[in-house]
């Protein structure tokens, strides 16, 4: 991650870190030429036509790293390896994707579990065009699936065509990328489920 801070463009008069002197307060200091000149406290706080502020880029960079832990690893492994994992909470319940503290309780959960592949969707919206930001470039919808053996939603694309091969209560089944580096687009999307 990179946290950056652009500050060009501020006006050159931009003091950080001098004390404020009181109105009318007269002072020897150089010019732009270096030769001393006697300055009131007003003149030096006179407004700056923007053709006459001086700039210079400056970025301020914060470089950060944040590891994924053990219960989001697991999930991102996973999904490496092709699997779906949720997080078990007190009650027995199953979160999925799972996560690190159970959003009711504040508790640490640290079970993980496998879940299905399959689910069945809860709620669904058709997305045509394609927002620029999406993983997909063809009209599809996003659904809220439950996966067999999970009891929350799980948000991700099905790969259908047109919204008339969308229901609430489908069964859908996830579609995997060949290669796969543990991130949620290893799941392609899901597609509707093959009866057997």
């Amino acid at each position: 991650g990179r946290l950056v801070l652009d500050v060009s463009g501020m006006p050159s008069t931009l003091s950080i870190g001098r004390p404020r002197e009181p109105p009318g307060t007269t002072k020897v200091e150089p010019d732009l030429t270096g030769r001393q000149i006697l300055a009131t406290s007003a003149d030096r706080r006179r407004h700056v036509p923007d053709d006459e502020r001086l700039s210079a880029p400056l970025i301020l960079e914060y470089p950060f790293t944040r590891t994924t832990g053990p219960v989001i690893g697991a999930f991102m492994t996973g999904l490496r390896e092709g699997v779906i994992c949720g997080a078990r909470r007190s009650d027995g319940s199953v979160l999925v994707p799972p996560a690190e503290y159970d959003p009711e309780t504040a508790e640490a959960l640290t079970e993980i579990v496998e879940v299905g592949q399959a689910g069945e969707v809860v709620s669904w919206t058709w997305v045509d065009p394609p927002r620029q930001q999406s993983p997909w470039e063809e009209p599809h919808a996003l659904a809220l699936i439950k996966l067999d053996g999970a009891d929350t939603p799980f948000l991700h694309g099905v790969l259908v065509t047109d919204p008339a091969e969308m229901a609430t209560g489908m069964r859908v089944q996830a579609s995997w990328r060949d290669e796969r580096e543990g991130h949620i687009s290893d799941i392609a999307g899901f597609v509707p489920e093959v009866s057997s």
